[in-house]
C-alpha cells in the first residue's frame, strides 16, 4: 500500500521540476531525522532542536560536521538513526524508492525515471533500473567487505557486539563519504594502523569515484573502451591523490602538531596517504586538523571544493568540472577553439556549464563566509575552512563548529544543503534548452 502511495505522489508531483522535488524529499528526510534525534531514547542527555537539525542535515548531506559527539552524545538507537540518514542521503532517496518499487513488482514509470535521472545526474532515462541495481550490489559488497576488514581492528578493542557495530558504522560512513566517526578524535588513534589506513581510504575512493565509472569499469575491457568521463575521473582522482599526498607530507613532515607527532616514517607516510584521500570528500582524519599549517589548510580548502565524482556519494564541484576548467584555460592560451582530451573534444556548452557551476559555487561560499564572519569574531581561516567544508560536504573542521552562534549554525546548515542538492538544481536549469527568440548583433568587450 505504501509503495503505491509513494508512486501516486510522484506522479502527482511531476509537474514540479525534478530537482525541486528532490530538494523537497531531502528536506523532508532532514525534518524526519531531526524529530527522531529529539526522542529521549536517541541521546544520552537532552539536546536542543538546533543540535538535532544540524546533525540531521550533516548526516543527510553526508558532510560529517557535528555539534554533538556521535559516539558519546547519542545512544545506540541515535547512532542507528544517524547511520540510516547517512545511507539514505548518500545514495539518494529516489534510488531507494525506485529499487523498492521494482522489487515489489510495481511499474517504474516515466515520472519516476525522470526524477531518478536527476538524482543520479544522468542525461538519459535508459538503463536507469540496471544502474540502480548495480549501485546496490556495489554498496552491499563494499560495505560488507569493509565491515569485515574493520572488525579485525575494532572487535579486539571493544568486543564482538560493540566492535562489529563500530566496524559497520565506519564502513557505511566511509563508503558514503560522510566522515561521521564514533570516536571524538575521529581516526587519530588509528594513524599507525595499516588495515584502517587501507580499508577506509579504499571505501572512500570507491564511493566517491562515481557509480557510472564503476559500471563502466565493470562492463568495459581495456583503457581504450572506457568513456571520456571515466578516463577523466580516473586520471583526475589519481593525480589529485598523488599531489595531495606529496604536498601534505612536505608541508607537515616536521609539524609537531600533525605528522611530527607520529613516531616514525611509516606512520607519517600512512597519515599523509589517509589525508590525501579523505580531504576531498570524506571528512575522516588521523591528524589534528586544527594544527595544520596555513598553506596546508588552504590546500585542503581547494581539495574540498573540488570534491569527488558525479553520480557518487561525494560533494564539491566534482573532479571532471575542475579538469574541464583547466582544459579550457590551456585551450585559451594555446589559441584553440575546442577542448581536447583522450582523442575526444569537449564542446562550448560543457565549458559554459562548468563556468556557471564554478561561479555559483564561489558566490555561495563567499556569501556564507560573509554572513558567518559578520556575526562571529573568530579565526578567519578557521571560519573559511568551516564554510568550505560544509559546501564540499566534507566534514573536516578546525574547531569552529562548536563556537558558532545560532545564525552561524543556520548558515552552515544552508550551505550543507546547497552543497548536496544545489548542483542537481543547477544542472537541471543548465540542461533545459531555451532557444533565443531574438538575435542581437555581436559586440566586443575588453577583458583583462
Amino acid at each position: 500500500m505504501l509503495p503505491r502511495l509513494v508512486s501516486s505522489a510522484i506522479h502527482r508531483s511531476i509537474r514540479i521540476p525534478p530537482p525541486a522535488f528532490l530538494a523537497v524529499l531531502y528536506g523532508v528526510l532532514i525534518a524526519a531525522g531531526t524529530a527522531l534525534l529529539m526522542l529521549p531514547g536517541a541521546t544520552t542527555q537532552p539536546i536542543g532542536w538546533s543540535d538535532a537539525l544540524f546533525t540531521a542535515t550533516s548526516a543527510v548531506t553526508v558532510t560529517g560536521l557535528s555539534v554533538v559527539d556521535t559516539g558519546g552524545g547519542f545512544t545506540g538507537f541515535g547512532q542507528a538513526i544517524v547511520l540510516a540518514l547517512i545511507q539514505l542521503g548518500g545514495l539518494g532517496l529516489m534510488t531507494f524508492a525506485v529499487l523498492v518499487l521494482s522489487l515489489l513488482g510495481l511499474p517504474v514509470g516515466l515520472p519516476h525515471r525522470i526524477i531518478l535521472r536527476e538524482d543520479l545526474n544522468q542525461t538519459s532515462v535508459g538503463d536507469l533500473l540496471r544502474l540502480v541495481k548495480a549501485i546496490f550490489r556495489t554498496v552491499l559488497v563494499c560495505e560488507l567487505v569493509g565491515t569485515g576488514l574493520l572488525a579485525f581492528v575494532f572487535v579486539p578493542e571493544a568486543g564482538w557486539r560493540t566492535g562489529l557495530w563500530q566496524a559497520l558504522f565506519h564502513a557505511v560512513s566511509a563508503f558514503n563519504n560522510a566522515g561521521f566517526a564514533l570516536f571524538p578524535d575521529s581516526m587519530t588513534r588509528w594513524a599507525g594502523n595499516p588495515l584502517v589506513n587501507l580499508t577506509v581510504p579504499a571505501l572512500i575512493v570507491i564511493g566517491g569515484i562515481g557509480f557510472s565509472v564503476l559500471s563502466d569499469l565493470r562492463k568495459m575491457r581495456g583503457w581504450r573502451a572506457l568513456s571520456l568521463h571515466s578516463k577523466l575521473m580516473l586520471v583526475g582522482t589519481a593525480g589529485l591523490i598523488v599531489w595531495a599526498f606529496a604536498a601534505f607530507a612536505v608541508l607537515e613532515w616536521t609539524n609537531p602538531q600533525t605528522l611530527g607527532a607520529l613516531p616514525g616514517v611509516p606512520e607519517r607516510l600512512m597519515a599523509s596517504w589517509f589525508q590525501a584521500v579523505t580531504t576531498r570528500t570524506a571528512g575522516f582524519n588521523t591528524v589534528d586538523i586544527a594544527g595544520l599549517h596555513d598553506p596546508t589548510a588552504l590546500m585542503f580548502m581547494l581539495l574540498m571544493v573540488i570534491g569527488g565524482g558525479s553520480t557518487s556519494t561525494a560533494g564539491g564541484i566534482k573532479v571532471t568540472t575542475f579538469i574541464v576548467l583547466i582544459l579550457a584555460t590551456v585551450a585559451f592560451f594555446k589559441r584553440r577553439s575546442a577542448l581536447r582530451a583522450f582523442g575526444r573534444s569537449i564542446g562550448l556548452e560543457e565549458v559554459l556549464k562548468v563556468l556557471a557551476l564554478a561561479m555559483v559555487s564561489l558566490l555561495v561560499v563567499m556569501a556564507a563566509l560573509f554572513l558567518v564572519t559578520g556575526t562571529h569574531d573568530g579565526d578567519f581561516l578557521a571560519l573559511a575552512f568551516e564554510v568550505t567544508s560544509a559546501f564540499g560536504t566534507v566534514g573536516l573542521s578546525r574547531g569552529a563548529t562548536g563556537d558558532l552562534d545560532e545564525l552561524g549554525r543556520a548558515v552552515i546548515v544552508a550551505v550543507m544543503f546547497i552543497g548536496r542538492v544545489g548542483p542537481l538544481t543547477l544542472g537541471f536549469f543548465l540542461a533545459t534548452r531555451m532557444p533565443p527568440r531574438t538575435r542581437y548583433p555581436s559586440a566586443r568587450v575588453f577583458l583583462g
